[in-house]
């Protein structure tokens, strides 16, 4: 199990949140997910040989969002 914190860029409410915890939540290897808006970020725990950094950026890219350097 691994965790990694995730700098979004792009939310400004509560149904953004709600937005991108969805989203990372229903990918697979995801057990938990932890997403504030202040500070914008999500926190995901997850397995390593199931899903990587890369997936987890381009789901919430694909979402709408951003995910800072």
């Amino acid at each position: 199990m691994s965790e990694i914190v995730l700098a979004v860029t792009g939310m400004t409410c509560g149904g953004c949140v709600n937005s991108v915890q969805k989203v990372l939540a229903a990918l697979p290897g995801v057990h938990s997910v932890e997403v504030t808006l202040t500070p914008a970020q999500a926190r995901v725990a997850y397995d390593p040989t199931r899903i990587d950094r890369a997936a987890l950026e381009q789901a919430v890219v694909n979402a709408g969002f951003g995910v800072a350097a």
